[in-house]
């Protein structure tokens, strides 16, 4: 007769020889508990960073939302005043339009795209292509007409808000992932700009 240890430490007695002896049932056990202990610690330890991390976020999110002040500065009150609500809530409060409504993505004309809260020429007709996404859509701004700042208010999604430079309305985002020469996809809310045809 052959003795065996088994996982659990106990003895396991082979009594036939060429037969296989019986594996301990506790080794499964033992490293489900294993397991969940692990699970369980990293979980302790990621929560209060990930609460640490979700603070830093959105409070860099307001304050960024909170410095609006550029070179033109109106009121709150003024500038309920003089947008739209739509206007009002993506130039100010940074919303977003819902895709494929703007008439200025299907807007072809030579012309210049201007901040509809301010009149700052933000992009020339040259720059806009169409990306697909149902925003007006272009490959670089003109010189010195916009700001971008960083943007943490989704969660581990950090991105690139787009501001116009003369008065800081939101105009949308800037990505990676647009056509030559620059590469980049100024996505961009249509209700924050107006167009100017060039006369």
């Amino acid at each position: 007769m052959a003795s065996l240890v088994g996982n659990c430490g106990r003895s396991i007695t082979r009594s036939h020889p060429g037969r296989s002896a019986q594996k301990p049932r506790c080794s499964t056990r033992s490293s489900a508990l294993v397991r969940r202990g692990l699970l369980l610690t990293a979980g302790l330890l990621v929560s209060p960073l990930a609460q640490a991390a979700d603070s830093e976020f959105a409070s860099s999110a307001a304050l960024a939302m909170g410095n609006r002040q550029g070179s033109f500065m109106l009121s709150d009150e003024e500038w309920r005043s003089k947008l739209s609500p739509t206007q009002y809530s993506i130039l100010r409060q940074a919303s977003t339009e819902r895709p494929f409504v703007s008439p200025l993505s299907n807007e072809k004309r030579t012309g210049t795209f201007v901040c509809a809260g301010c009149g700052e020429k933000l992009f020339s007709s040259e720059a806009k292509y169409n990306s697909g996404t149902g925003w007006p859509s272009f490959y670089q701004p003109l010189p010195n007409a916009v700001s971008e700042v960083p943007d943490f208010s989704i969660f581990f999604m950090p991105r690139t808000e787009v501001r116009c430079k003369k008065c800081q309305g939101h105009l949308g985002h800037v990505f990676n992932d647009g056509p030559k020469p620059t590469g980049q996809r100024y996505c961009m809310n249509g209700a924050a700009m107006e167009f100017e045809v060039e006369a």
